[in-house]
């Protein structure tokens, strides 16, 4: 049976020590706007899709909610008769929603990732990380002396805006790659990201690793940058060599690692630990996606170093569980454990990384519906003849910029009653063949057998197919699916970017005591 969780009780399970998901099943607007502290976001959307990997262990204890509807009605308790369906079997359901917690006197946040960021304000005032402005590290680049801007973030993000002359080397690779990218002792090296945190953790990584060079963040990242009305650079590629990797911080890294008890653990430890069916076990990959491609360990999901640090409530959605990270090189994974384990995480380094023999078996996500392919010339034969109903599935922004003429938008948790009455047969369209199939799940008895456009809207485009944008429609309110949060903080407009630092800084001053003492950083760490 499904119960209602008081917001206190709730409050208790967060701090108590053991285990508990506590999912945010909204689509990723809605949860943007105002949700709690510890959520994992996980939309009714994509529930079935990622539920087994960020809930591995069925008989956690899981807390699901929304915007507070009734029994029956709202994605939470929908979201909760599934995952009872696909086995878990302590299910609750958040009296109140989102905002009956608020009425208890807790607090909602705005953005995500929010344990991560408000750590990188924590580690700031702990360590008193050095900092330059955007017009320091201006007259710098400019200036006579050398000076390494490396960009702490992934390439992807890189690719979109970066400070001149900066090359990407996401922040869990600096440990690794640092000594090849700058080589000498003495020049300074500045880490940057486009706000604050990854800015604030890289630099202070390389502090924390020992390195004699002057290490800064930049103050508020290509933000500030943008603010100080200096110009960025777009659809950059240098980024760390290929090879660029060294072992001369291994022992700064086995030593740091230390410093913060992480344990070395054994292949046979780790087994032992995947048959425990009280606690639930993440084995992390920290290596790049290039490295994660061409081979992992059997069970290993692919978490790159820095962006485990950055978002980690993205592949990890039990608080309390154990975190077993490696590479294959000693460096990196003992690295970000050492950040884990100051953000109060049980994370450890397996011993002989991706040479340990360890093999475990991954949670098997469900399987969909089935759906039937339909080729995108047949679609337009029957278009033409008007007897198939065709609903768009894509994000709403893609739906605004190019669709189908005659496609509908629609969403998982609004399907059923965009559907009613419908008795045409349904052609779906999804960027992903398993979110078309689950979103149908519920409504599948009323209707034909369900067709799915094959090759999407790639397909539609290839085979000479028209498209038309609606810039206006789907609205905002009905995006629920993109966060409008300071969305244009990277689109040339100041005052986002603005209102984005300010929520950045603000956030510490939001916990409350219980939240605060889950960090571990050390005492006097800056002293």
């Amino acid at each position: 049976m499904i119960e209602r969780i008081a917001p206190s009780l709730l409050k208790s399970w967060l701090h108590d020590g053991q285990e508990v998901a506590l999912l945010d099943v909204r689509e990723h607007g809605q949860y943007g706007e105002a949700h709690l502290f510890y959520a994992t976001p996980l939309p009714y959307s994509r529930l079935e899709l990622d539920v087994r990997r960020l809930v591995p262990r069925r008989d956690v204890r899981v807390v699901v909610y929304d915007d507070g509807g009734a029994p029956g009605d709202g994605v939470a308790w929908r979201a909760a008769d599934r995952l009872a369906a696909l086995g878990y079997h302590r299910v609750g359901v958040l009296d109140g929603g989102a905002p009956g917690w608020q009425a208890a006197g807790y607090v909602l946040f705005a953005g995500v990732n929010l344990p991560s960021k408000t750590f990188g304000e924590l580690a700031e005032h702990t360590y008193g990380t050095p900092r330059v402005s955007a017009p320091q590290l201006a007259a710098m680049i400019a200036g006579p002396a050398p000076v390494v801007v490396l960009d702490g973030r992934p390439v992807p993000e890189f690719r979109k805006m970066n400070i001149p002359t900066a090359t990407c080397c996401p922040n869990g690779e600096l440990a690794y790659r640092v000594r090849s990218l700058v080589p000498d002792d003495t020049t300074p090296i500045v880490i940057n990201c486009a706000g604050r945190t990854r800015s604030i953790i890289g630099a202070q990584t390389l502090i924390n690793l020992g390195i004699p060079n002057p290490v800064y963040a930049l103050e508020n990242g290509t933000q500030g940058w943008f603010l100080a009305d200096q110009g960025l650079e777009h659809g950059g590629t240098r980024r760390y060599p290929d090879g660029s990797g060294s072992l001369a911080l291994k022992d700064a890294a086995r030593q740091l690692a230390a410093r913060f008890g992480v344990a070395a653990v054994s292949a046979a430890t780790v087994r032992a630990w995947a048959a425990d069916e009280q606690r639930t076990l993440f084995l992390c990959d920290v290596r790049t996606p290039e490295e994660f491609a061409q081979g992992s360990l059997p069970g290993a999901q692919h978490t790159p170093g820095g962006q485990l640090m950055q978002a980690f409530d993205q592949y990890v959605g039990v608080r309390g569980a154990r975190l077993v990270l490696f590479d294959d090189d000693g460096v990196r994974a003992p690295t970000v454990a050492s950040w884990l384990r100051q953000m109060g995480h049980d994370a450890c380094v397996l011993e002989g990384g991706l040479a340990s023999g360890l093999a475990l078996q991954a949670p098997a996500a469900p399987v969909p519906p089935p759906l039937a392919p339909v080729a995108a010339a047949d679609l337009a034969a029957r278009l033409a003849r008007g007897d198939v109903a065709l609903v768009d599935l894509r994000p709403g922004l893609a739906y605004r910029a190019g669709h189908i003429a005659g496609a509908r938008w629609s969403n998982r948790p609004r399907l059923a009653s965009d559907l009613a009455g419908e008795t045409r047969q349904i052609v779906l369209i999804a960027d992903e063949p398993a979110l078309a199939a689950w979103a149908m799940a519920e409504c599948r008895p009323a209707h034909p057998p369900l067709l799915l456009l094959d090759g999407g809207m790639a397909a539609w485009r290839s085979a000479g197919g028209a498209e038309v944008a609606t810039p206006e429609s789907p609205s905002d309110a009905e995006c629920i699916d993109h966060l409008f949060f300071v969305h244009d903080r990277h689109d040339g407009n100041k005052e986002a970017a603005r209102r984005y630092l300010a929520w950045e800084t603000g956030l510490v001053g939001q916990l409350d005591a219980q939240e605060l003492a889950s960090f571990q950083l050390p005492a006097n760490a800056g002293a």
